[in-house]
Parts: structure tokens; sequence; C-alpha cells
């Protein structure tokens, strides 16, 4: 089995990316935020999954074991593809999805295209303990970001902004954004609200 493939990058789209390495090129399955993290690159490293099928061998590409770990994880599920875990890992971050299945929280997972309702409670339900366990480095990250987002909600409100509004769009912000310090997040909502 591949671990990973180090490589020039030869083509991108926001679902795949084609890394050459030795003459070779590697047509590699991707989410939105791998594509984002490499839209400035040459080349890179990824972690690869193979799926071996009866008619296909398909490579699906993440920028840290963590990230393949919770693929996996997802996979294990029973009614979840890998067109389906990459969907979900296209739309929320490894933290949040973390998030959701520590707090139950159906009602986030249900908001991704393709996972209905019964679908999400058995993703929550089969990975409640396995997912907050293996992936210990997320977690910190997402305490940080938790802290972020709470410092800019209250500076907000202490704005006189409605404490509503301020989370939706800092929720938002941070989604789109995860990286930013506290001060540049306050001033692109101040923007937004």
């Amino acid at each position: 089995m591949l671990d990973y493939i180090k490589g020039e990058i030869t083509q991108l789209s926001p679902t795949h990316v084609v890394l050459e390495n030795a003459g070779l090129g590697y047509f590699i399955n991707i989410s939105l935020p791998t594509y984002s993290h490499l839209s400035d690159k040459q080349s890179c490293k990824l972690y690869v999954y193979e799926a071996i099928r009866e008619d296909a061998h398909i490579l699906y590409g993440f920028l840290d074991t963590t990230e393949r770990q919770l693929f996996l994880h997802l996979l294990s599920v029973s009614g979840v593809g890998a067109s389906t875990a990459r969907m979900i890992m296209s739309s929320l971050t490894v933290a949040e999805i973390q998030e959701v299945i520590a707090t139950s929280n159906v009602q986030i997972l249900k908001s991704v295209k393709g996972i209905g309702l019964k679908t999400a409670e058995r993703i929550i339900v089969d990975l409640k303990g396995k997912v907050l366990k293996s992936e210990s480095e997320s977690s910190a990250l997402f305490v940080v970001d938790n802290a972020i987002q709470k410092e800019a909600v209250s500076a907000l409100v202490m704005l006189g902004f409605n404490q509503q509004a301020s989370q939706k769009v800092v929720e938002k912000i941070l989604k789109e954004t995860p990286s930013l310090k506290v001060e540049q997040l306050i001033k692109i909502a101040l923007k937004m609200i």
C-alpha cells in the first residue's frame, strides 16, 4: 500500500491534483481544504489512501495523517462511501468534525450535501469514542480556534453588535480562513456585520 506521494503539481482543481513523481502522474482526489492549501504550491507531499475496486484503483490525498485517519474512520461507518467522506471533509474541517461528533450535533452533519438524518446519527454513534481518542493533535487546534472565536465574538458584542449575528459571522469567517489571528478576524467581521 502507498503511504504518501511527493512530487511536482502538474494539474490542480478543487476535486483533484495530479502529482508527477519519477515520470509518473498520479491522479489524486482531494478535499476543498487540501485544494486551498495547495493552490500556491509548485510541489507537495500528500498522504494517500488507495481504494482498490474491481473496476478501478482510486487515490485520495490528505495533508497529514490525522486527516487520512479521520477519512478512514468515516469510511468505517455503514452507508458512508469515499465520495460522501470526501464531501464531509470538504464541508467541515477536521476540528469541526471532531466537535460535531463530540457534541452529537446531528444538524451540522445533516447540512452536508448527501447526508441524511440516519447517516448523521450513525456517524456520531459509530465514531464517538474513536475520533477523539486518535486525533489529540487536532483537538488542541480546535481549542485554540474555539478560544479565538469566543474572544472575537466577545469583542464584537462589547462593540454593540448582536451576539447571534456576531457568532454566525465569526463562524463563517473561521470556516473559510481558520488560521486568522483575533485582530484580523474582528476586522473582517466588522466589514461583514
